[in-house]
This record gives C-alpha cells, structure tokens and sequence, in this order.
C-alpha cells in the first residue's frame, strides 16, 4: 500500500510541474511575463501599415529589447497607424532622429517594433514622435506583385 501512495503522489507532482511549466511557456510566447509596468517614456510612430503588430509586442534596438508597444490607433485623418511605445528608462540616450520599423521574429510570425539610431546629439524623451518608417512588409501582397510582375514579363515574351 505504501509503495502505490508514493507513486501516486509522484506523478501528481509531475503533472504538477507540467503543468506550471506549460503556464510559464504560454506567459513567454504571449508576452505576458512582465506583469510589473517598467519606468519609462513613451515615444510616437506613424505607420502607413503596422501588420500584425499588437500591444506589449516588442520594442528593440540592436536586437535587445528596450521597450514594447502600449497603444496602437487609427488616425482618421492620414489613414495611418499610430503606435506608441514605451520605453523603459535606462535606454534614454537614443537619439531622436532614429527610424522604426515594423518587423517579423521567428517562426510563429510575432512582429515587433526595430529602432535604429540616427546620427543626432539630441535624443528621445517623453512625447517624441519618430519621423521615419518603415512599415510592415505583407507577404500576401509581395506575393501577388511578384505574381503579376512573372504574369506580365511572360505577356511580353509572346508578343
């Protein structure tokens, strides 16, 4: 009787352990890990088309995280994104003339948010707005242009 409680009680623990483990994992593929809210300063970018790009999806420079994305509107106006990102405080020397771009990591297709610095002495600080983008590239679309380009090059070649 003592040897089937025992054996009982360890493979409820280790079902218990996987369990937390597969709770962690779904934190990390959904970016929801860092419950605590970093100190930082939020900065603006404008998109013609920011993708699949969510909140809390990734800010990075030089392939480190340095932030992630706390809003994203539609401006009725220009018929851009607006997305603004925060970013924590440490990384406060990234001058303001840097570029953002809206990229794809990995192979489950999260995009985040990529910077890179600019050449000015001035940097980025509360309520900035990044000038230059690069918006998302969608791959239905590059597609579809490299299928009309091979359609139409064919068309010529008849002729």
């Amino acid at each position: 009787m003592q040897h089937t409680v025992t054996q009982d009680t360890l493979v409820g623990l280790f079902v218990a352990a996987g369990i937390v483990g597969l709770f962690f994992l779904a934190l990390q593929v959904s970016n929801l890990s860092s419950f605590t809210e970093q100190k930082g300063y939020t900065v603006t970018a404008r998109f013609e088309n920011s993708g699949g790009l969510k909140v809390k999806s990734a800010v990075s420079a030089a392939g480190v995280k340095i932030g992630q994305v706390s809003g994203i509107s539609f401006d009725p106006k220009t018929f851009e994104s607006v997305v603004k990102m925060r970013i924590y405080s440490q990384y406060d020397k990234i001058p303001d003339d840097a570029t953002a771009g809206v990229f794809t990591a990995g192979l489950l297709g999260e995009q985040y948010v990529s910077l890179e610095p600019g050449g000015s002495s001035e940097y980025l600080k509360e309520g900035s707005t990044i000038e230059i983008t690069q918006s998302a590239i969608i791959l239905e679309k590059a597609i579809g242009q490299f299928l009309f380009k091979s359609a139409e090059e064919k068309a010529q070649d008849k002729k």
